[in-house]
């Protein structure tokens, strides 16, 4: 791999618009996209992910969504394989790709040199432990380290969330304390010409957005697609299911809430989820942020981010 092949990154929390831009950009510079979203993966589960439709994509090639079922298990390691693969078809057809999504870890793992091999065996671990980080909160894990681990979680603030999920990978899959263990916690010198954008607005706005969209979910039929979903025999125990949208609404299916209640939990487990993203991101400086605010429009935005790539080819 060379490190000068080109490579457009576009990320931020939930609800910014990032595969709108990501088309946008997409269809400026010839380009093709690979999400890095770990629920666009799954068929199936198209509401409540916000996949995009055809009709969104507009005509430009999108890779890494709809191939695996809900029930299979796909880790960091098996995105990372396929998604630098994809890059490189994508660079050889004389195209740019640009990754496009939220998940951090998956962004990471593409970007960097992150070796899955390393601790053994079970790749999907690490992935497994940050999507509950990001759903149920980084507390919470620092509590579990705490119980296999105390000396480790002693030296630990429960918010260094990378060396916390570190610890319990190493603990789990080994059976030995972190504290031997180099860290796995900076950032490296990434594997290609990297040109990395962050979308964000102010908070006020952007829970606004995240409410609207819960609102048009429901609308557009997420309870009939979570029913569909459970009586299709995927059960609420798969990590699929344990995603945002899915877990509330199969809540009320199973008569644990009300409708009311499931979304009022939605529209917060969202927000949640959108200050969790920006703390991961707020940590890697090589992203350079887009105020939506400051720009009024999607298309304003995706214009900025074009003006980098003029004349790549």
């Amino acid at each position: 791999m060379s490190a000068m092949e080109p490579l457009i990154v576009i990320t931020g929390p939930t609800a910014t618009g990032k595969s709108e831009v990501g088309v946008m950009v997409a269809e400026q510079v010839g380009g093709e996209i690979i999400s890095a979203d770990s629920m666009l993966l799954y068929r199936h589960m198209d509401i409540g992910t916000a996949k995009p439709t055809l009709m969104e994509r507009r005509g430009i090639a999108h890779h890494m969504i709809d191939i695996a079922e809900p029930d299979r298990e796909y880790s960091a390691a098996l995105y990372q394989e396929e998604a630098r693969h994809l890059i490189t078809e994508i660079l050889s057809r004389r195209h740019l790709p640009v990754l496009v999504g939220g998940t951090g870890l998956y962004i990471r793992a593409v970007i960097d040199p992150y070796n899955f091999s390393d601790t053994g065996s079970e790749p999907a671990l690490r992935e497994r432990l940050l999507i509950e980080a990001e759903q149920d909160g980084y507390d919470k894990l620092h509590q579990r380290l705490l119980g296999v681990d105390p000396e480790a979680a002693a030296k630990l603030h429960p918010r260094d969330t990378r060396r916390v999920i570190r610890a319990l990978e190493v603990y789990y899959l080994t059976g030995k304390t972190a504290s031997s263990y180099k860290q796995l916690n900076q950032f490296h010198q990434p594997l290609y010409r990297l040109s990395m954008f962050g979308l964000y607005m102010e908070r006020a706005s952007l829970y606004r957005r995240i409410e609207q969209r819960v609102d048009a979910m429901i609308t557009a039929g997420l309870v009939d697609e979570v029913q569909w979903l459970l009586e299709n025999g995927y059960n609420r125990g798969l990590n699929a299911m344990h995603s945002l949208g899915y877990k509330e609404i199969a809540a009320y299916l199973t008569g644990e809430l009300s409708l009311e209640e499931a979304i009022e939990l939605l529209k917060r487990n969202t927000r949640r989820f959108a200050k969790r993203q920006m703390t991961w991101f707020r940590r890697d400086n090589r992203i350079r942020w887009l105020a939506l605010d400051e720009f009024g429009s999607l298309e304003a935005v995706a214009k900025e981010i074009t003006k980098s790539f003029e004349g790549v080819f």
